[in-house]
Parts: structure tokens; C-alpha cells; sequence
């Protein structure tokens, strides 16, 4: 798109203009302002085109954008379409195929940038990160992980899937009303 710049009419212009008869004036005029308002056309012909381009471009990349995703799990569907056409692969070649496998997946999950969320025992519990599914009695500090029942996966601020996992809680003394509150320390 090119950008010209309108100046107004120098003095010497209205001087030599006002010699000019009004007719003359009135077509120079007139002809200014049909090469404004052609300019003006197609400035907005050219903010539709890019505006038109933008949203093909958008679409396109939305269209597309899990391709690269994709083509990095074809390795891993073709081993396992491997494993599954080995009828008489013995139990210790199967697991090998599939910890390769495994290993395939991985690393298309981290060029991907998707990356798991493995928190470990004694870890303190963020519900952000990780799901309780169960509070159990434990002598460790209350809201703690205890065990990790499955693994949670991010990607890049997004959680995925949160890690479920079990928290430990206080115990409490046995013997005891836990409606009372008079044998609270």
C-alpha cells in the first residue's frame, strides 16, 4: 500500500488559482477530490485484501496446526501396528517393543512440548497441579502426597490432566468426640 501525503494548497497556489476562472477552479477541484476519493478506495481495498488474507492465513493455521503433533505419533502407530502383526513374538520381545514404543511417545509428547507432572512422596499438594482422590491418616505433615496414583501432563502453562494422587491428612486421636472441641491442643 503506498502512502501519499495530502498537503493543503500553498499561497502561491490560491494566488495563481484566483487568476484562474471559477469554472477552472471548480474542475481543478473537482478533479482533486475524485484522485482523494480514489485513494481512499483503494486503501480500502487494500485493508479488506489483508484483512481477507489474515483470515485465510488464521484458518489455515488452525487447520494445520496439530500437524507437526501428528506426524511425530506416526512412528509410534507404526510400531504398534508392528507389535500387533508379530503373532509369534515371544512375552520378552513385546515388552521391549512396547518400552520402545514408550520411548517413541515420549519424545513426540516433549518436541511437542508437552511435559508430565510426576510429583514425588512428601511433596506438598497444589490443587492447581495435582487432583486428591483420597486423604489418608499419615504421621507426615497434613496436605502432603503420600503416592502418586497417575501421572498429569502440561502443556506449557496449560494443564492437561492433573496428577491424581493421595494427601495425606492429621491423624487424629483416638478416644476422642471429633464434634466435641474440648480435647483440642
Amino acid at each position: 500500500m503506498q502512502e501519499e501525503t495530502v498537503q493543503p494548497p500553498q499561497s502561491e497556489n490560491r494566488a495563481a488559482n484566483s487568476d484562474a476562472p471559477l469554472e477552472q477552479q471548480l474542475a481543478d477541484a473537482q478533479a482533486q477530490v475524485a484522485a482523494q476519493r480514489e485513494q481512499m478506495l483503494r486503501a480500502l481495498a487494500d485493508a479488506e485484501n489483508a484483512r481477507k488474507r489474515y483470515q485465510a492465513d488464521a484458518a489455515s493455521s488452525q487447520k494445520f496446526a496439530i500437524e507437526r503433533f501428528a506426524e511425530s505419533l506416526l512412528p509410534v502407530m507404526d510400531s504398534l501396528e508392528a507389535a500387533l502383526a508379530n503373532k509369534e513374538a515371544s512375552p520378552e520381545a513385546l515388552r521391549d517393543g512396547v518400552e520402545l514404543t514408550l520411548r517413541q511417545l515420549s519424545q513426540a509428547l516433549e518436541k511437542s512440548r508437552v511435559t508430565a507432572i510426576s510429583p514425588t512422596q512428601g511433596e506438598r499438594f497444589d490443587p492447581h497441579r495435582h487432583q486428591a482422590v483420597a486423604a489418608v491418616e499419615a504421621n507426615s505433615e497434613p496436605n502432603t502426597i503420600v503416592s502418586v496414583m497417575q501421572k498429569g501432563y502440561h502443556l506449557h502453562d496449560r494443564i492437561l490432566r492433573p496428577a491424581l494422587v493421595t494427601v495425606s491428612r492429621a491423624v487424629e486421636k483416638r478416644g476422642t468426640n471429633p464434634i466435641s472441641d474440648t480435647d483440642l491442643d
